[in-house]
């Protein structure tokens, strides 16, 4: 950057400093204000709708400047942040009043999106991530860091994971190679920051690595044989070092992860299984999490999230997960007592990072003590009620793919006993003193040295911060009391010499005042001046007499003034010294936080379970899901109570894999293939979930194709966009996974979405990869004909129940065995509230399709049938005889919609094998 020829020094420096960081916002220091100038000031005015001024700063030199109060910077930094931009803090180092010539300045700190430590800019309930990504062929490197928390995890994964993993975490910022900047873009992430490609090589990142944590090799952290995933963690440290590095002093620790630990969830499948955000039900904005979330810690809510987006796969981990819900569902007293307990508790995790930081306030370690009280109360009480002797099934795991008991069709809804519906007993138990909730109470200390270290040492009720008014207590330091007492008879002293002086004078209008410049003086008017005493020492003229000082007060003033001075200075050690003597516990302290966290977490699923009649489920690795009674957790919470129509549930992969399901639009097919995919998906959190009994076989994956939206930024029209995720589901889906799909076809003309609505269902029936558990809700009714004549065993139909009542559709939101004989379009748009005239008009062209022709402006068309297929499908060609010739003598009038199709893929094939 160019620095203008007649520019002042401040207008150098200014221009230095910027020079170093051209892509941040630069808030330069001037005694109570950051000013911002030039284009940033432009920004800053447009943004955070402040007034942009002037400033003249050399011989035609003027530059546009825009300021903010220094002690109200945080909220126009949070605003700035959650716009994306970077802020560069460049801070005064040096004392105006005692610098000679310019002010010392410099950035101490780069705030950017995902580096904030500022508790009003973040989410209490959701964890900040700072993420780094490097792909290298097929294979990617991730890793995130929560500057916040101190959470630090990296992995390396198939590019094809890459996404789903992105879109679980959802960073604030993602750091990519230069180059691959575009890669990270496609991920839909919020910023993207360019970053030096070195960082990311894993040799470099290796040696920041082994000099950051102080260790010989990276085998302790598990990532010696992953250099993707080391160069992301390399890129990150870099990262910290250049922007804040106070921040690297927050990251204490390193976990290395596999994706294949846990489910992924594709951007979709989040968000048409409304995860954590609602489309649907308006301002209640009601999503699964909030659903779940009774967490009564911050830590807790975080820790809840991270499940609802990272389902398990590990059988172990959950039954350990449930017997925790168990623990607290169980007894309401234990879960009520619990959960007040936890509602003392503060953000532990973050009062250490803001410590770490040297942000910390004496209000944090005044909730660090009390959170570690309340957590010793928690580990009491717990200790008091021990876990009941409960039944835990064994981990003997049943062989894949179970049988649905002889003679049954499988399937939804059907009026059949629990043993009919595919509920086995129980396996065997084991009696056990809660092995699944050992955590409860293992790690939840109330480490007394910490928390006697902060009643000693601060104010029960501090006034400002260390240095600046009163925190640290009396009785922690002799030095610091004496010169408090010092001080305060000082006070003391000038507080009364205005009496002792106006007796010993005379002078019944004198007074002692104080100003920075002179300091503490005695004033006399004008008109008592002769009565002033020679002692008396003559320090300022003023208008309306004169101010002078004595010895005595000079003495005093000089012994406030060095007191004050020493006590900021010596509260500001004391201080520093109590936080670093916390800090020494901080790796306890953390272990902590994440027990009191997972307690949380667990007794969050225990309120939900017993508020709403969840059931705990049982786990199994077979290949079926059997529910008695499901519910839509989300739905049913937007219904009166006991309005919302329970449905059983029996698929698996070898019995009745592909469930289709037909009815009207509205009738709740949506709400039941939804509810199937969330049961399961709240199974593998370790949740209770809304039914009577549910056997669960795990999903590695749920993949859902639900409503319609276009892609305007990559100009994919809704059609384009449901044929992109239909084919997604078909690439990646395996044997254990669940499928979810609603109206495949219907973006498109009828007798083309038919066929391809057609062929998915085969495909997912026939493909020896696939094969995977599928709930199919579809308007062709035309479609019920694979489960019959199609050559598709595993295919049952199912269909919403509905009753007409004088002409009007009545929706029972039953799912029944069989499936729908037509659409009830035309009663659906009756219900909308559509004109009468326009209903009217609906049914009589309705009965003219049926009837098979339509008139037209008084002309009769021909009746749907001959050639018209072949002439919409486009696919046999125009040669004589043959095919062709069979074609055109074919009518379709007297087959059903599923027969023609049938009949003219088998055209198509002789076709193209007759060329």
């Amino acid at each position: 950057m160019a620095i203008e020829k007649n520019a002042t020094p401040i207008r150098r420096q200014y221009l230095r400093i910027k020079e170093r960081y051209p892509d941040a916002i630069l808030f330069f220091r001037l005694g109570d204000f950051y000013e911002t100038f030039d284009e940033d000031a432009h920004v800053a005015s447009r943004e955070l709708d402040i007034v942009l001024t002037s400033r003249s700063m050399g011989k035609d030199v003027k530059a546009p400047m825009a300021g903010i109060p220094f002690h109200a910077a945080e909220s126009y930094l949070a605003r700035l942040i959650k716009k994306g931009y970077k802020v560069a803090l460049c801070e005064q180092l040096s004392d105006p009043a005692t610098s000679k010539g310019l002010v010392d300045r410099n950035v101490v700190r780069v705030v950017t999106p995902g580096t904030v430590i500022e508790p009003s800019i973040l989410e209490q309930t959701a964890n900040n991530y700072l993420a780094a990504l490097v792909v290298r062929g097929e294979e990617a490197g991730l890793a995130h860091v929560d500057v916040s928390t101190g959470l630090f995890s990296t992995t390396q994964l198939p590019l094809s994971k890459l996404a789903p993993e992105v879109a679980r975490l959802g960073p604030s910022e993602v750091l990519a190679p230069q180059g691959q900047e575009g890669l990270a873009g496609e991920l839909n992430v919020q910023v993207v920051t360019p970053f030096n490609s070195r960082a990311f090589e894993p040799m470099h990142a290796e040696e920041m690595l082994k000099d950051k944590f102080g260790v010989m090799s990276l085998e302790a952290f598990g990532c010696e044989n992953l250099p993707l995933a080391t160069g992301a963690v390399g890129a990150i440290l870099e990262y910290l070092d250049q922007t804040q590095p106070g921040a690297l002093g927050q990251v204490t620790s390193l976990s290395v992860y596999s994706v294949g630990d846990y489910m992924a969830l594709d951007a979709q499948t989040v968000r048409n299984l409304e995860l954590f955000q609602s489309g649907r039900w308006g301002e209640s904005e009601l999503s699964l999490l909030k659903v779940l979330d009774f967490t009564k810690t911050p830590m807790g809510a975080r820790l809840l999230r991270r499940w609802v987006g990272q389902p398990l796969l590990n059988l172990e981990a959950l039954l350990r997960r449930q017997e925790g819900v168990a623990y607290f569902c169980g007894d309401m007293m234990r879960r009520e007592e619990t959960r007040n307990m936890l509602g003392k508790v503060s953000d532990i995790e973050r009062i250490l990072g803001r410590m770490r930081l040297e942000k910390a306030s004496p209000r944090d370690l005044l909730a660090l003590k009390e959170s570690l009280r309340a957590s010793g109360r928690l580990r009491e009480m717990i200790r008091d009620n021990p876990p009941r002797t409960t039944p835990t099934p064994h981990l003997n795991l049943p062989p894949q793919g179970g049988k649905r008991p002889e003679g049954s069709r499988g399937g939804v809804g059907s009026q059949m006993s629990p043993g009919q519906q595919g509920f086995t007993p129980q396996p065997a138990f084991s009696p056990t003193r809660g092995e699944g909730v050992k955590f409860v109470g293992a790690a939840l200390r109330n480490f007394p040295e910490v928390a006697g270290l902060v009643e000693a040492a601060v104010e029960a009720e501090p006034v400002g911060m260390p240095g600046e008014g009163r925190v640290i207590r009396r009785g922690f330091s002799e030095e610091l009391d004496r010169l408090r007492d010092a001080s305060g008879n000082a006070r003391e002293f000038i507080a009364g010499l205005e009496r002792k002086e106006r007796e010993a004078t005379g002078i019944k209008s004198l007074k002692v005042g104080y100003n920075r410049v002179f300091g503490y003086y005695i004033e006399v008017s004008k008109a008592n001046l002769s009565q002033a005493p020679a002692r008396y020492e003559r320090r300022q003229t003023i208008t309306n007499g004169e101010r002078y000082v004595t010895p005595e007060l000079k003495e005093y003033e000089s012994l406030i003034l060095n007191a004050q001075e020493r006590i900021e200075t010596l509260e500001r050690d004391i201080w520093r010294q109590v936080c670093g003597q916390v800090l020494e516990q901080s790796a306890g302290l953390m272990e902590l936080a994440a027990s009191l966290a997972e307690t949380d977490g667990v007794a969050s699923l225990a309120e939900a379970a017993s508020r709403y009649g969840y059931v705990r489920p049982e786990l199994t690795l077979e290949g079926s899901i059997d529910i008695k009674a499901g519910r839509h957790p989300m739905v049913e919470r937007v219904l009166a109570a006991g309005t919302f129509v329970p449905n059983d549930l029996y698929m698996a992969n070898d019995d009745a894999q592909l469930l289709m399901i037909t009815g009207p639009n509205m009738s709740g097919k949506s709400t039941f293939i939804r509810q199937a995919a969330l049961i399961t998906l709240m199974a593998q959190i370790g949740s209770f979930v809304p039914a009577e009994r549910a056997k669960i076989g795990m999903a590695d994956r749920i993949f859902t194709r639900v409503g319609l939206q276009d892609d305007l930024s990559t100009g994919q029209s809704t059609f384009m966009v449901e044929m992109v995720e239909t084919a997604a589901i078909l690439n990646q889906a395996t044997p254990r996974s669940l499928v979810i799909l609603d109206e495949i076809g219907r973006g498109t003309s009828t007798y083309d979405g038919l066929s391809i609505a057609r062929a998915v269902a085969e495909h997912i029936h026939n493909s020896p990869r696939l094969g995977c558990r599928t709930l199919f809700a579809t308007h062709y009714h035309e479609l019920t004909e694979l489960a019959h004549h199609g050559g598709l065993p595993r295919v049952r139909n199912f269909s919403v129940s509905v009753a007409e009542e004088g002409g009007r559709l009545v929706f029972l939101h039953r799912i029944v065995p069989g499936g729908a004989d037509r659409s009830y379009g035309v009663h659906v748009a009756q219900l909308a509230g559509l004109p009468r005239s326009v209903v009217q008009r609906a049914w009589e062209v309705l009965g003219e399709l049926e009837a098979g022709s339509m008139v037209n402006n008084g002309v009769a068309t021909k009746k749907r049938g001959k050639g018209t297929p072949a002439q919409q499908m486009g696919l046999f060609g125009s040669g004589d005889g043959g095919v062709s010739e069979e074609l055109r003598g074919l009518d379709v009038s007297a087959m059903t919609p599923l027969e023609a199709i049938n009949k003219l893929f088998e055209l198509q094939k002789r076709a193209r094998e007759e060329g």
